[in-house]
Parts: C-alpha cells; structure tokens; sequence
C-alpha cells in the first residue's frame, strides 16, 4: 500500500441528513490517513449542513440545486488529490475500504477508472435491503476485467483523466449518469476494471414500496438510455442478460398461465413451469449468492420475489420509458450526444 498517496473523497449530497453523518464517521474512521473529504451540498433543505459542519471535511454549499453530476463536478474541481473516490452520502466506508483502495491505486496505470460495489449485506437490516444489496452486488462484479459501467457510489479515477474528459455530464437524466460517464471513459481509451474488495456499505431503507419504486424508476431511465445508446442486448451491471431474461421469462409464464385458465389445457401449465424452472437455472448465480450472504430461507424469499413480484415494477417501469422515448426521441438524441 502506498500510504502516500492523497486520495480525495467526493460526497454530493441532497437532503441525506438521515444518512450523512454515518457516511462521514465511517470515512473518518478509516485505517487509511492520506486522505481529504469534499462535501458538496446541493442546497438541502434538511439539516444536512449542520451535521457536516460537526466532521472536518471540506464542505462547497451549492448556491441553487443543480443535481448529483454538477456537485461531483464541484467536489473535484475543490479537491487536492491525485486520485478522487467518488462515493454516495448513503454509503458507509469499511475501516479498510480507503487501504485497498491505497493498494489499488499502487498497482494500477493513470489511465485505468477503478470500481467498488456494494458489501452484500447492507448497513441496515430487513429483506428488502439485503435482497437489493445481494443483487447490486454480485450483478456489478460480474465482470472484474471488464464491466459495461462503474456505478458513481465508488468509482476512483485519476484526477487529470476526469478533468480531461469533462468530468459528469450535468444536462442528462435525473440517474444514469455514472453509466453515460463510463461508457464516455471507455470511448476515450480508458479502462475500466472493477475491484470486488472495495466495498461500501449501502443505507437502503428499503420497504416493499420503496423497492418496487426504486425499480420502476431505474428501468424507466435504464430503457430510455439503453434505446438511445442501442445497447439493450448488453450485459451491463445490473441490467445484466439474466435479469432481461428474468423479465422476459415472466411475461411468458404469465401468457401461459393465463391461457391454462383460459382452455384448462395441461401443456400450458407445463410450458409455464418448465420456463420457471429454466430462468432458475439461468439465475442459479444469483440464487448462490443469496444462499451464501443469508442462507438458504433468505435465498428462497429472494429468488421468489426477484421472478415473481419484481419484475412488474420493472415492465412497467421499462414500458413507460419506450413511451416517453418514442415521443422525444430527438429531444434524447441532442441530449446524449456527448463527447
């Protein structure tokens, strides 16, 4: 590990005063000492300002708010460092998060964008958090060498190479914006590569309702992106190929299960079935990896809820994002044409 590396710390954060103050007394914690901490505040209207004021970060306080991108933006442009972490003021640092990322740094060329993820397990507790964390989790450390993306909640990149390539775009959708950043990276000549011992803990505060939301909200910006970009075939990160194919495998058993109410025919109930059983197969990675973090009741709840509840959140959530494309597709096309 070189300890002498400075390695800037970047937290935009909007009305996070539930979750800001964890995030900052874990960073502080840290077994790692180079490092400084850029708190941009996107004009909260919480008492976000108070609790940062308590921890001896640096803290830019936007004067209107202007989104996630153009704070990260902020955030590097304030910082000192070589190399700047970028995390979520709803993530938790491990004590040894900032030392991989030391070792990380060390091993690696200028020229290469690093990635963590989330731990499996969340800072909070309760189905819903850890269903998300499991399935962030394993989809983004799929692919170490090569991922599609590296996802905005722990990306760390050499501070020249983000100033080169204009850093975050701030006139694109509301999410997304790490993806359509990355895949700028790349086009670039840029690596991008992903480091699974680099974790942070994710505050969800998940319930049912929250979590269909989050998905319905996700797969609409994810579509809309992914017709423009034409890459909805792509396996990437969390929209990965065994997810799309999770969904498609629901609408087809729900076809086939309407039609054995329908005619009471024996061959639809078993086309049903047999689909089922096929996307566990194609899933069976995933269904390890909710076996391996809470065992094999949670893995059962989990893989029920990700082929059976979960993907009607996502349809729709993709349906109204064909919608809103088709109707301003060159509106999107002027937008995402960023170089």
């Amino acid at each position: 590990m070189n300890s002498r590396l400075l390695i800037s710390v970047i937290i935009p954060n909007y009305n996070k005063a539930s979750t800001i103050g964890q995030c900052l007394e874990a960073v502080f914690s840290s077994a790692y000492r180079n490092f400084e901490v850029i708190v941009v505040d996107d004009c909260s209207e919480d008492n976000s300002l108070e609790i940062i004021g308590q921890f001896p970060c640096r803290l830019v306080s936007l004067k209107t708010h202007s989104g996630a991108s153009k704070a990260r933006n902020i955030g590097a442009k304030n910082s000192s460092g070589s190399y700047l972490f970028f995390i979520d003021a709803d993530c938790v640092l491990l004590k040894d998060t900032l030392s991989i990322v030391g070792s990380t740094l060390s091993a690696t060329e200028a020229d290469v964008v690093i990635g963590g993820t989330y731990t499996r397990l969340p800072y909070d507790k309760g189905f819903f958090n850890a269903f998300q964390s499991v399935f962030v989790n394993y989809s983004e450390t799929k692919n170490i060498d090569g991922p599609d993306y590296i996802a905005a909640h722990a990306m760390i990149i050499h501070k020249q190479a983000f100033i080169k390539s204009g850093g975050f775009s701030e006139d694109f959708l509301p999410i997304m914006e790490d993806v359509e950043f990355s895949h700028r990276l790349r086009r670039s000549g840029l690596r991008l590569i992903m480091n699974p011992a680099i974790q942070v803990g994710h505050i969800f505060n998940f319930s049912l309702y929250r979590s269909i939301k989050n998905a319905a909200r996700k797969s609409r910006y994810w579509a809309i992106y992914s017709l423009n970009n034409k890459d909805i075939l792509v396996d990437s990160g969390t929209a990965s190929r065994e997810f799309k194919i999770n969904i498609l495998s629901y609408g087809a058993i729900l076809a086939f299960f309407i039609l054995w109410i329908l005619f009471h025919k024996f061959l639809f109930l078993f086309s049903a079935t047999a689909i089922f059983a096929l996307n566990a197969f194609i899933s069976r990675k995933l269904l390890r990896a909710f076996h391996e973090t809470k065992g094999t009741e949670f893995a059962f709840r989990a893989f029920l809820y990700y082929s059976v509840i979960y993907p009607v959140p996502v349809g729709m959530g993709a349906c109204a994002g064909l919608i809103d494309y088709l109707f301003k597709k060159e509106t999107y096309k002027k937008a995402f044409c960023r170089e």
